[in-house]
């Protein structure tokens, strides 16, 4: 017995030393990276990133030029049901990159670990402060815009119904048979259009303004990773991101009743905005590090507005407008399909929460 001890103590002496001189070599080998490697994925993921630039320009094109087609395309006119129905899947997917995509992110960036505990970020919930902020800025924009180009809109309106006034002393009446005519003021059906075209005209600004913060800074983060494992998935899910907020900015765009030349720009622009924050992340993606406290802050910081922004439009200025309209509510089979798209729209860009 003493004899079968003595030999298993020896065993676990010998296996011990064995694995006292096979670890070093065992952390020596995960350790070591092959710089070929790295060159390899920085080559691989550059690909990929001039792929996503490409496709993700074109999906945010074919989004938002969809909606500008009512003008061509009788049944897409604001006119039509069946655009109460796509305006509200727009809403949805607005509402949804509000909170299941952006406001998460933004929560994680200004919690995370990285940041110091003695800052004041871990000890706050700045983030949904900020949203909530931006939420009552833009509320505060939309109202003073509105206000001031009503006003702008009835001083005109006074000195139009003076100079009739004055004109009316003046009135020339013909004498012929049948025939006579008196100069008057616009029908007051054109008074009602312009002020709700103003605001229109507003939301559609406020709302490209929360689509591109948010745009930039997803555009970054993907232009700045050297993952091609990371990138790959994205790709997709950002085509499908732009291309439903797309769509919700155009059918915005297209009841503002822009001129060509400005619908052609804010379309533009949209395109380009993640597309160009992919070319900013690849440029600094040599010094650029997503876990620094400083990018921390500066995602979290605009993430954070940029949801308030987006949670705000989509509420109060797209779902309740429409919503509340006595059209709608006067019928109940378009007031369900209306509901059923909002609920579509909220699925659609929720579910790609899981890629991006």
């Amino acid at each position: 017995m003493a004899h079968f001890q003595l030999c298993s103590l020896k065993i676990l002496q010998i296996f011990s030393l064995l694995l006292i001189l096979l670890y070093p070599a065992t952390v020596s080998c995960d350790c070591t990276c092959d710089k070929e490697d790295i060159q390899q994925n920085k080559a691989e993921a550059l690909r990929y990133k001039l792929g996503a630039i490409a496709a993700i320009l074109v999906a945010g094109a074919i989004g938002v030029s969809l909606p500008l087609l009512g003008t061509r395309i009788p049944a897409l006119r604001p006119e039509n049901d069946i655009f109460f129905m796509i305006k509200a899947f727009a809403a949805g997917v607005i509402l949804a990159t509000g909170f299941v995509h952006i406001l998460p992110d933004a929560f994680e960036s200004l919690t995370s670990p990285c940041l110091k505990e003695s800052s004041p970020w871990g000890k706050f919930p700045f983030s949904g402060f900020i949203a909530m902020m931006s939420a009552i800025g833009t509320l505060m924009i939309d109202a003073f815009a509105t206000g001031y180009y009503e006003r702008q809109h009835l001083s005109k309106h006074k000195h139009v119904n003076a100079a009739d006034e004055e004109h009316a002393g003046h009135v020339h009446v013909h004498t012929h048979a049948t025939h006579g005519h008196a100069h008057g003021s616009a029908s007051p059906s054109q008074e009602l259009v312009l002020p709700e075209l103003i605001r229109q005209r507003i939301i559609s600004q406020v709302l490209e303004v929360g689509i591109v913060v948010h745009s930039v800074v997803i555009g970054i983060s993907l232009g700045a990773s050297q993952s091609p494992d990371t990138i790959r998935p994205l790709v997709a899910a950002l085509s499908f991101h732009q291309f439903f907020e797309g769509m919700g900015l155009g059918g915005c765009i297209s009841q503002a009743q822009f001129k060509s030349v400005s619908v052609a720009i804010m379309g533009t622009f949209f395109s380009l905005t993640t597309p160009l924050g992919i070319a900013i992340g690849i440029g600094i993606s040599s010094f650029y590090r997503d876990n620094s406290p400083t990018d921390l802050i500066v995602d979290g910081v605009f993430n954070s507005a940029s949801a308030g922004i987006l949670i705000y439009m989509a509420l109060v200025d797209l779902l309740a407008a429409d919503f509340m309209n006595p059209r709608l509510q006067s019928n109940v089979r378009l007031q369900v399909g209306v509901n059923l798209s909002l609920l579509l729209g909220t699925a659609c860009m929720s579910v790609l929460a899981k890629w991006a």
